[in-house]
């Protein structure tokens, strides 16, 4: 994040705490807000901790801010416990929810805040692309890192290259699911993130609803997720590619083991749905990439 875009986004009580903390801003990975205790940033993986502690009533006044002081326009968004932001961040929210009928309505007391700063990393899947073409043909890939170690991060970055075209390569049309607002960074249903010329976004939606949706209504050559895990997501993954789309999703998990010890994931590995299975380890860094029977990957050619 730029000083100018934070100064735009922020108030003038977190532009303080910040110049207090003397962190670098455009390097800001996130900013928690808890009520009467201290704000913590997180730079370059190094947490910064303010000297004084934040009110739950500054907390209030905060997210005011942060929504234009038109909180009640973001009902949908708060209902599932984020806020959206100019620029693709992210402001998750903790505190007492109210129910109706059994399902969340609002979310009230506000006790917490979590800033989350969308980091583009151009290139960054620049070594993993290779791998995830047979004789030029894009293959079905899943993703899969402990939370935090980039996989979103790289998704994205395929996207936006998939989708521009690269390495001699057409771009095709990608249509993206965007459910939780982080592949896109989308504000008002423009993306503020670069995810390429041929990218369709749809934000706000359901995975499984949301891929049956594109498929026919953008007619998607390749549909990206993020962080499946349920029974309607694998259900909607293997509709999708009988559809004739290439799939591109991301999973938590350290390894094929791991993922093959859940019951939901180890049926979709057996069903061999998926190509290519890209493992991150650290923050953003390629552990090792398999085939879809769990051997080394093979790169562009007739390969694995």
């Amino acid at each position: 994040m730029r000083y100018d875009e934070l100064a735009s986004i922020f108030p003038k009580l977190l532009q303080e705490i910040l110049e207090e903390l003397d962190v670098d801003a455009e390097n800001l990975q996130e900013v928690r807000i808890r009520a009467g205790r201290p704000v913590l940033a997180m730079c370059r993986n190094r947490e910064y901790r303010s000297r004084t502690a934040v009110s739950r009533e500054q907390i209030q006044e905060i997210l005011a801010y942060l929504s234009g002081y038109s909180l009640y326009a973001h009902e949908d968004e708060v209902r599932c416990g984020f806020l959206s932001l100019p620029g693709g961040h992210r402001v998750g929210i903790a505190g007492r929810t109210v129910l109706e009928d059994g399902k969340i309505r609002t979310i009230t007391d506000l006790s917490s805040l979590n800033i989350r700063f969308a980091h583009e990393i151009r290139g960054c899947a620049d070594k993993v692309l290779p791998h995830l073409r047979r004789d030029g043909e894009l293959l079905h890939t899943l993703i899969a890192s402990a939370p935090g170690h980039g996989k979103t991060t790289l998704l994205r970055d395929c996207i936006r290259q998939i989708s521009d075209g690269y390495g001699g390569y057409p771009g095709m049309t990608v249509g993206v699911v965007d459910e939780r607002s982080e592949i896109a960074g989308s504000f008002r249903g423009v993306p503020g993130n670069d995810v390429g010329m041929r990218t369709d976004v749809l934000d706000g939606c359901p995975k499984a609803e949301g891929m049956m949706m594109l498929i026919r209504s953008m007619a998607p050559r390749v549909v990206a997720v993020d962080e499946i895990g349920s029974r309607e997501d694998m259900a909607a993954l293997a509709m999708a590619m009988n559809c004739g789309c290439v799939l591109l999703a991301t999973v938590h998990g350290s390894s094929m083991e791991e993922l093959k010890g859940r019951q939901v994931l180890g049926d979709l590995i057996a069903s061999g749905l998926f190509e290519r299975y890209v493992f991150l380890e650290g923050t953003g860094r390629i552990r090792r990439v398999l085939g879809r029977t769990g051997e080394p990957a093979g790169t562009g050619g007739t390969g694995c």
